[in-house]
């Protein structure tokens, strides 16, 4: 199948976590600030004569610091002593005996070793980090704050929100952290960090909560804090705290070259696993079997969404639980199990939420017409397996697109011959705009099948004085749709 690209942001994955104790003072501001002009009420806050500065992050440090971890793994990689080369026609390597002779003794394993950070949330050594800071160690070591070292046992792991709890026995009780609520927090609102950014041990660093349900194309349920409390290399696994000193996220990405922009995972997404992974060392979820997407303002006028809001059935997996239950490409959830779904960023979180073999019913909007859809939720394993499958421009549209043949599907390794492969897009063209690319095979057009490049110039043409025509596109591995403005 072909592949899609993706853009990938450098992990703190020699990671730290920052824990940044601050209490907060508060310092009158005067209303001269707000001064609006003549003959216009000012925009004046709530409470003006207040604000919250962060002091006295030393006394903060020293209450949370002892639970905050650094975290060393150490992993044997094995390979060749030297690269393999094959002489052309069968002739002896000439320089065999050179490497044997010279470098006979290299070894053939070494060990690759890595930094990163953590915190104690249970007094018995349960400490929760990143999973990329655990993952394929062979040996992990946690060092306490007062240089204590022990060997801890990977507990378990969900990859899916780069998630870990490993555990140490050290022989008494343990300091640790109280978990907060992330949902809670407010933008603006000052954190701290402290961890071991590249290796230097424990380092606390301040800032505010930037944004939050940050989307960085990490993973399924991406939902991050971003903050400009400084987040290096080896910050990664290391607790975000609160003025309250409760942990409200966990951190875990950096972007290459940017400043003041790291990425935490909310904590209520570890407090969400932490019972499974302390129990069967695996988070088990729910699985709809979709593949969802935006929904633009376009489609949900195309398609009679009201509100504009729900997340988007582009495909259904074959088998899978939502097409047993009859859920079809084109439908929009609007709300599952109750809760309403804003966007096609929600729907995942919740249906991962859902134990498996709970029946619930999702609220349907198709072809403008509300339903009830009664769907036995399934257990997710791994990955969703698989998807449910020179002509001249097209005027106005800015399209050129040509009937797949055996030798094209071959070549672009397509399995379904019905569609119309598009092999050219215009600059600037309203296809352009909407988000075609070259590969893309176009397989609706406004609902209706099309299997040749004579159907697509008939249906085309049919809706040539649509608004907004929606197109059914087959990308990579998955199907999204498209929206063309008529100009």
């Amino acid at each position: 199948m072909r592949k899609s690209k993706v853009v990938v942001l450098v992990l703190a994955a020699v990671a730290a976590g920052l824990v940044i104790s601050a209490a907060f003072n508060l310092a009158p501001i005067s209303n001269a600030l707000f001064l609006g002009q003549k003959g216009k009420n000012p925009a004046v806050p709530t409470s003006p004569s207040t604000r919250m500065l962060p002091v006295d992050i030393p006394t903060l440090f020293k209450e949370v610091s002892p639970a905050v971890v650094n975290i060393s793994t150490t992993q044997v990689v094995r390979f060749d002593r030297r690269p393999r080369m094959r002489p052309p026609f069968g002739q002896q390597d000439p320089f065999e005996d050179f490497w044997n002779n010279f470098f006979g003794n290299i070894p053939r394993e070494q060990k690759r070793r890595s930094l990163g950070s953590g915190f104690i949330v249970s007094e018995d050594g349960y400490i929760l980090t990143n999973n990329h800071v655990v993952e394929k160690a062979d040996e992990v070591t946690v060092t306490l704050l007062d240089k204590e070292e022990f060997k801890a046992e990977v507990v378990g792991t969900d990859p899916k929100t780069d998630i870990a709890l490993i555990k140490i026995k050290a022989g008494k009780r343990l300091p640790y952290v109280h978990l907060g609520d992330s949902e809670k927090l407010e933008i603006g609102e000052w954190v701290a960090a402290i961890g071991n950014p590249f290796g230097l041990g424990h380092t606390v660093t301040a800032g505010i909560v930037s944004a939050k349900g940050r989307i960085i194309g990490s993973g399924p349920y991406d939902d991050f804090i971003q903050t400009d409390a400084s987040i290096n290399p080896g910050n990664s696994g290391g607790p975000l705290f609160n003025l309250k000193g409760e942990v409200v996220g966990i951190n875990t990405a950096i972007i290459q070259g940017g400043q003041g922009i790291g990425f935490a995972t909310p904590i209520h997404l570890a407090k969400s696993v932490l019972g499974q992974l302390k129990e069967k060392g695996k988070v088990t979820r729910g699985w709809l079997g979709v593949y969802i997407q935006r929904l633009n303002p376009e489609m949900a006028e195309s398609l009679n969404i009201p509100g504009k809001k729900g997340a988007l059935v582009a495909d259904v997996t074959k088998d899978g639980p939502a097409e047993k239950a009859g859920i079809r490409s084109g439908d929009v959830i609007v709300a599952f199990d109750g809760k309403e779904v804003n966007d096609e960023h929600e729907l995942p979180q919740i249906v991962a939420s859902t134990k498996p073999g709970k029946k619930v019913h999702l609220k349907v909007v198709r072809e403008g017409k509300e339903l009830s859809v009664p769907v036995t939720i399934a257990e997710m394993e791994g990955e969703a397996p698989k998807r449910a499958g020179a002509p001249d421009l097209t005027k106005g549209l800015g399209l050129a697109v040509q009937d797949i043949t055996p030798e094209v599907a071959r070549h672009f390794d397509i399995e379904n011959s019905k569609g119309v492969l598009v092999t050219s897009v215009e600059s600037g063209s309203p296809a352009d705009e909407a988000g075609f690319q070259e590969g893309d095979v176009i397989r609706q057009i406004n609902r209706q099948p099309v299997a040749s490049t004579a159907e697509f110039g008939k249906v085309l043409k049919k809706f040539k004085g649509e608004k907004t025509v929606l197109f059914l596109v087959e990308r990579g591995d998955g199907r999204i749709f498209l929206a063309v403005k008529n100009k």
